[in-house]
């Protein structure tokens, strides 16, 4: 069952609510204030990402933004399988953030002082073996998010977090850059309830998400499903089981693929996977992330200019 909504504090008039991940200072924060378009909504902290989907979905908040997978860890299962299983939103855009975990204390503290750390459980894990070599024996203890981890710091404890958190609460950068892997990054998304103009617009660098649930778990469930979009040239960026609550071995199928719904080539496989399948979850098409994402969508919008005006010339001679 979807967890009861939150109550939110008024938001000034005429301005979204974006919840998110709190306290303040959290990666997630971090994150969404990349994004030039929410520098004038109001941004509200709840307790955990199931909070924040629950406001999107209750009315309490227009957008929520959560994060989903990480580099180092892999998927954010809490937040998949409410996506999957508690909620019907719709995801807006993905942003693709850059973390760097950091080791925060007292002021004075000293990594031998340091008895317990506190942090999120992805967090934790990637940074699991600098803590393991650096801190050995240490108490870890998890926490909703690396900001709350912050606000839990006390003496002889120290949390792994961002570096805003520890200039919101009074801690310092005891060392920096503790994750295990260079190039460790977050995949966030926006999320929104389903209506009209829920479904922004293509782009020309899209990416679309979808939950298959298979009618029976027979040999060669999941090559068929497969074949629909290797038949197309349509690429997968992501395809992941888990499983469905029911029974042991009862699985779905989560994919990420490039294109948008509103692109034939998508829509028709996706018909094709809707009558096939037991059921069939749209999650969102959606803007692409990616270094490169504005000038693709640039040369893309450039390129339907060009193709509209070709065709529209070719039409203005056919005989009335």
């Amino acid at each position: 069952m979807p967890t009861a909504t939150p109550p939110l504090p008024p938001g000034r008039s005429g301005r979204r609510k974006v919840a998110f991940l709190g306290p303040p200072g959290s990666f997630g924060e971090e994150a969404l204030l990349t994004q030039g378009d929410v520098a004038n909504d109001d941004l509200v902290p709840l307790p955990s990402m199931t909070d924040v989907l629950a406001a999107v979905e209750g009315g309490a908040a227009d957008l929520g933004f959560v994060a989903i997978e990480n580099s180092i860890e892999g998927t954010v299962n809490l937040v998949i399988d409410a996506l999957v299983f508690d909620h019907h939103l719709l995801v807006q855009r993905e942003i693709v953030h850059e973390v760097t975990q950091n080791l925060l204390v007292r002021p004075g503290t000293t990594l031998a002082d340091i008895r317990r750390v506190v942090s999120f459980p992805n967090a934790l894990g990637q940074c699991r073996k600098w803590v393991t070599n650096t801190l050995p024996g240490v108490e870890e203890v998890a926490a909703n998010s690396t900001s709350e981890a912050a606000r839990m710091v006390g003496p002889g404890d120290a949390a792994i977090g961002t570096a805003l958190a520890a200039k919101l609460y009074d801690l310092e950068v005891l060392v920096p850059h503790l994750e295990d892997h260079p190039g460790n990054v977050t995949r966030f998304v926006m999320v929104a309830a389903p209506g009209a103009g829920r479904v922004p617009a293509p782009t020309g660098h899209d990416k679309t998400s979808i939950v298959c649930f298979q009618r029976a778990d027979v040999p060669g469930s999941l090559l068929s499903i497969l074949a629909q979009f290797a038949a197309r040239g349509i690429n997968l960026t992501k395809l992941e089981s888990r499983p469905t609550k029911k029974t042991l071995g009862d699985y779905c199928f989560i994919i990420d693929f490039e294109g948008h719904v509103s692109d034939e080539v998508a829509a028709e496989c996706l018909r094709d996977l809707h009558a096939s399948l037991a059921s069939l979850k749209f999650l969102g098409s959606y803007p692409a992330a990616g270094d490169h994402g504005a000038s693709i969508r640039r040369d893309a919008q450039a390129s339907w200019r060009d193709a509209e005006e070709w065709l529209s010339a070719i039409r203005a001679d056919v005989a009335p």
